[in-house]
């Protein structure tokens, strides 16, 4: 098993399409690389706390392989978008790939990340600005945010409900 996380705007759609593939064992979504320790949602959306809403991905890379994972994240964001993503703005909708620093394979993990970014530019004029970043912090989120889509399936998200396979 492995371990990446995922900021993508709203962590609500982040979590319901990474959750579809199979590979994915377990998602869970909360607040990374920010200033606080234990944030609520309240503290990260009104209180400049610095972190990012993120998501927890756990895969087994015998089924699916980091670098289609990050294929997938870029399907559902504007990797040039700073702070926004669809309608949502502010720091914690930033999009960003975060690393745990001690992972053993940190350097294949790095070079993944970056192939994948070298054919992401390649597809834009502008600059990225997804953040690639060392894992400092990640508070799980409140249980009413967890599986979010799942349990209200008209609730708002950014990525297209076509890729989320939503029959709304």
């Amino acid at each position: 098993m492995k371990t990446v996380y995922f900021a993508g705007g709203c962590f609500w759609g982040t979590q319901k399409f990474f959750d579809q593939f199979d590979g994915v064992l377990e998602t869970e979504v909360g607040y990374a690389n920010g200033t606080t320790e234990r944030p609520s949602y309240e503290d990260v959306c009104y209180r400049d706390t610095g972190h990012a809403e993120t998501v927890k991905v756990i895969y087994d890379e015998e089924q699916l392989s980091l670098k289609q994972l990050l294929r997938y994240y870029f399907m559902t964001i504007d990797p040039t978008s700073l702070n926004r993503q669809g309608n949502d703005r502010g720091t914690q909708y930033r999009t960003g790939i975060y690393y745990e620093a001690g992972d053993p394979e940190k350097a294949t993990l790095l070079k993944d990340i970056g192939d994948i970014l070298e054919e992401v530019k390649q597809r834009y004029f502008e600059p990225l600005v997804v953040e690639v970043l060392p894992l400092d912090n990640f508070y799980t989120a409140e249980n009413y945010h967890q599986k979010y889509l799942d349990k209200h399936p008209f609730g708002y998200c950014h990525i297209p409900r076509a890729l989320l396979h939503l029959d709304a």
